[in-house]
């Protein structure tokens, strides 16, 4: 922390020296909203049903801007989506190699796009280790069995 910074919360009993909350005071309550925000939302209130068909109007108009704004809150863009296509069971940490592959080859084929496949790859990885990690239990527990 500098000094400016310092000088900056000088006379301010909500932050300790280091500039975090002093106990007892978290900050802004969740859910609160900002002045600016509130203002907004006053002047629109029992407005917004006119702005949208102002907007739709403007858009049916030709208003490439109006368009795009309406288009994205009617349909907004494809966040995630189920993928479906042929995934061998991984039974084993190394049954992931042959799960790996199969995502490949969906890529490849066209059934997947890239980021699909990222997505689809990190789970197989999250499970791996999941199957890896209950492989070094039992193997633990056989160790300490035989002791």
């Amino acid at each position: 922390m500098t000094a400016s910074s310092k000088r900056n919360n000088a006379g301010k009993t909500y932050t300790d020296d280091s500039g975090k909350f002093a106990p007892g005071n978290p900050g802004r309550p969740k859910g609160a909203r900002h002045r600016i925000t509130r203002a907004v939302e006053e002047l629109l209130e029992g407005e917004a049903e006119g702005i949208t068909r102002k907007a739709v109007e403007m858009a049916l108009e030709g208003d490439t801007t109006a368009m795009r704004l309406c288009l994205e809150r009617i349909a907004p863009a494809k966040k995630d989506a189920p993928v479906e296509f042929d995934l061998p069971e991984m039974t084993t940490a190394a049954d992931a190699t042959k799960a790996a592959q199969a995502v490949l080859r969906a890529v490849s084929d066209g059934e997947l796009t890239p980021s699909e496949a990222t997505s689809v790859m990190h789970l197989v990885e999250s499970y791996r280790r999941a199957l890896e990690t209950e492989e070094l239990e039992r193997r633990i527990a056989a160790l300490e069995a035989a002791k």
